[in-house]
């Protein structure tokens, strides 16, 4: 085999990554303090303030939809730097916004432009990288948003504290503009397609399979629950902590978690192009199941970062290994509706799990809601296996057959 198929860090490689990382980044950075911003500002409801934040990922989760559909026909390249001006442009709308109304279409089209550069880089991602690296090159990808989520609440609570809102939105204005320069450099390879290929992703009418890529389907199912049951933490973890006394090393948990995730996904994503997913995926759930049961059981500090570490060794790697596979099982003229199908999923878990079990917590409480949702991914395992796990080994037969 040719090594230079092989490379995994390339200027491409390194560019999309990048751009990403600078995408999460303001996602993350605005997320933490989006929802202050609109009860200082415009004396919203906890509710409408709630709506404010959320509203974000419906927004992500349409600009998913419709850019996994066309970016085939608009060319990757193309609807990267589409969804990178829209990015900047939409920023830009915060320095505007004067009442609530204004702020929640700001919101939502800033989540459709992440949405759409989301999915361009993610898709551009899986195509340069080698096949017999993909999970690999997957987990380092993903990587870029894993330190967003540990980087850009730090930066969006400190510069509360030390500087204006309005200085923020420049700044994170200043951010869109850095992650356009580079795309300017990127060289992404054409991809050959067959006659028949076209028609599958760009076909007229309304048909589910040219906005979901229905191989990744079950994969995506897997996504979302294990996504949905991670949501509770990503958004009660704060609420938790001051139920239970430990605000100061709450602060500290989702850079545990990163820490976690950053010094394993490496060897996790070798294993896994190796091994196949089975051996990330199945003990995946009981880490993140144990992980989600010592949360609610937590009496000091250390046992909360413990949860967290061990919340990021399963969810931070069952997350890029789930990308991976929804890839690897998709010709590669539909990446791009797998990968929108993927996000879709991922998106969905944590958008509309907050909402969901903010009916749940009152009744429940936060101990027994992470126990019931850590007993729900240990049972996840079962519906793993009859959607993937027993035909992983055709799978990986196909792969080893294609190289």
């Amino acid at each position: 085999m040719n090594s230079s198929r092989e490379l995994l860090w390339t200027k491409d490689f390194i560019i999309v990554s990048g751009i990403n990382f600078l995408i999460n980044l303001v996602f993350y950075l605005l997320i933490v303090i989006i929802g202050e911003y609109a009860v200082d500002q415009f004396h919203a409801s906890t509710s409408e303030a709630g709506l404010v934040t959320g509203i974000f990922i419906i927004g992500s989760l349409i600009g998913r939809l419709f850019t996994g559909r066309y970016i085939e026909s608009l060319g990757r390249r193309r609807t990267l730097f589409i969804g990178l001006v829209f990015f900047i442009l939409t920023t830009l709308l915060y320095l505007m916004s004067s009442n609530i109304g204004i702020m929640l279409i700001t919101r939502l089209l800033h989540g459709v432009a992440a949405g759409m550069v989301g999915t361009a880089t993610g898709t551009i991602a899986a195509q340069i990288i080698p096949a017999v690296r993909k999970a690999e090159g997957i987990g380092y990808f993903s990587m870029s948003a894993t330190l967003a989520t540990a980087i850009g609440p730090f930066i969006g609570l400190y510069m509360t504290q030390h500087t204006a809102f309005r200085t923020i939105f420049i700044f994170s204005i200043f951010l869109g503009i850095i992650s356009f320069i580079p795309s300017l450099f990127i060289n992404i390879p054409a991809v050959t397609t067959t006659t028949k290929q076209p028609h599958e992703t760009q076909g007229e009418g309304f048909k589910l399979s040219n906005y979901i890529e229905p191989k990744a389907v079950p994969i995506a199912i897997i996504t979302f629950v294990i996504a949905f049951c991670y949501s509770s933490v990503l958004s009660f973890i704060k609420f938790y902590a001051n139920e239970i006394n430990l605000v100061s090393a709450a602060s500290f948990f989702f850079l545990v978690y990163s820490i976690a995730v950053l010094f394993s996904r490496p060897f996790t994503g070798r294993l896994m192009d190796s091994k196949g997913a089975n051996y990330i995926m199945y003990p995946g759930f009981v880490i993140l199941a144990g992980g989600m049961v010592l949360l609610s059981a937590v009496t000091s500090g250390y046992l909360l970062l413990l949860a967290g570490a061990l919340i990021g060794l399963g969810f931070g790697n069952m997350q890029s290994s789930t990308q991976a596979l929804a890839v690897k099982l998709t010709p590669l003229h539909r990446i791009g509706l797998a990968t929108s199908t993927f996000f879709i999923a991922l998106d969905a878990g944590l958008g509309f799990g907050p909402y969901l079990l903010g009916f749940v917590i009152p009744v429940t409480g936060y101990r027994s809601l992470y126990v019931i949702l850590g007993l729900t991914v240990l049972v996840s395992t079962v519906l793993y296996y009859f959607l993937h796990g027993k035909k992983e080994h055709v799978l990986r037969e196909n792969i080893k057959s294609v190289a």
